[in-house]
């Protein structure tokens, strides 16, 4: 039924109306409202005596309160679906980590020097079980100011000459990190030139070991390794003084427990006693002591080991892996200073670092080649045990033999 407005009508008794305490017309009286009927309003039969329910609860404009809709009409949004927004972040984080990790990968995989071409050297010993890699700390002082030759010590000889030499095996047993004094008297086999591709006969010269890389670089020297050792080298890197001392200072330096007071005007060193940080100068002075130290070479070698092990534990912790402004300036000083072979990757050099941070972590064994004496200032190697050392590295046995 369509309301009706009814406007004309008594007032209520009480007020303004005969016997009611006011004025008993307009002006003087309230003027009446309006009643609204919808056959339940006021003064409709059965009604509710009032104001129509449509009135009181919103109906009035066709809605019911709390109604569909009913927010709207307050000026509300609809809730927002979190679990497409989570998943869209969640999928965004994911493909930018993918992206920078590929874009990371061909950065670094475009910065090593892969110099080395191991197919040059001739009659090679067989392949045995675990990986091979042959370490060399050089003495080329390449694109080093004058000022950095004075700061590092390191003088200004022309060319390079190995300033360390180190067998890190890694298989299924540990790893094992031999260093070869460069003191060690080694027999030059015959050999391919790196250059000319002559091939030279063996003569059955006794040298240093050293001599093998300043008399013909670096396949030489595998060449000389592999021939007086019979284990087989996979992969060879080598690093200079500059770049040494970068990686250090990149990754702020490295805590090592300085074994006895070191002072050596040679190498420059000028160290105390005890567990201290050296930064990329003291470092390089530390592994490059010679004369400072009663055991001479063989007492070097243990140094190094020492130190290697424990810069590579620095560069493989969570403060440096996990922190940008950390891990690219380390890379990128280790990644422009190290010459490798041709066939080095990526991942085959990650696994040796993380093969020497074993070592240094107790997972594995560092040792000297067995020595036996010395002739004429060279070490001799133990054959004996020397024999026996290859033999359990070709079958990735566990290490028992004993160096000195």
């Amino acid at each position: 039924m369509a309301r009706q407005v009814r406007r004309g009508g008594p007032a209520p008794a009480g007020y303004g109306g005969p016997g009611g305490p006011g004025p008993s017309a307009p002006p003087y009286g309230v003027p009446q409202q309006p009643s609204y009927v919808d056959g339940r309003g006021y003064g409709a039969p059965g009604g509710d005596h009032g104001y129509d329910n449509g009135y009181n609860t919103g109906q009035v404009y066709g809605r019911q309160a709390g109604g569909p809709g009913d927010g709207y009409a307050r000026g509300s949004h609809p809730a927002p679906n979190w679990g497409r927004r989570i998943k869209l972040t969640a999928i965004t984080l994911v493909t930018v980590f993918l992206v920078t990790t590929v874009a990371t990968y061909f950065w670094a995989d475009s910065k090593l020097n892969r110099e080395v071409d191991l197919s040059k050297v001739i009659d090679r010993p067989e392949k045995g079980e675990g990986t091979n890699y042959l370490i060399v700390g050089s003495d080329s002082r390449e694109g080093m100011s004058a000022e950095q030759k004075k700061k590092l010590h390191t003088g200004s000889a022309a060319g390079k000459r190995t300033d360390s030499m180190m067998i890190l095996h890694t298989g299924s047993n540990g790893s094992t990190l031999i260093s070869l004094p460069r003191d060690s008297n080694v027999e030059i086999p015959s050999f391919k030139g790196s250059d000319s591709g002559k091939v030279y006969p063996a003569t059955g010269r006794q040298v240093k070991l050293n001599a093998a890389y300043a008399e013909d670089g670096p396949e030489l020297l595998v060449r000389t390794v592999e021939f007086n050792t019979g284990l087989h080298i996979d992969h060879y890197v080598e690093i200079g003084f500059a770049g040494f001392a970068n990686i250090v200072d990149a990754v702020g330096g490295v805590e090592i427990d300085i074994p006895q007071d070191i002072k050596d005007t040679k190498s420059g060193a000028d160290l105390k006693k005890g567990k201290q940080t050296l930064n990329g100068q003291e470092s390089l002075a530390f592994v490059r002591t010679r004369y400072a130290l009663a055991g001479s070479d063989l007492d070097r070698t243990k140094n190094q080991q020492k130190f290697l092990a424990a810069l590579a534990h620095q560069v493989a912790t969570p403060s440096t892996v996990l922190n940008p402004f950390k891990l690219y300036p380390t890379m990128g000083a280790g990644l422009d200073s190290l010459i490798v072979d041709e066939d080095m990757s990526l991942f085959d050099l990650a696994r040796m670092f993380w093969a020497m941070k074993g070592v240094s972590g107790g997972d594995g064994t560092s040792m000297n080649m067995p020595i036996s004496g010395s002739s004429g200032g060279n070490l001799i190697w133990d054959k004996a045990k020397v024999k026996q050392l290859v033999t359990q590295l070709n079958n990735d046995e566990k290490v028992t033999v004993k160096g000195d």
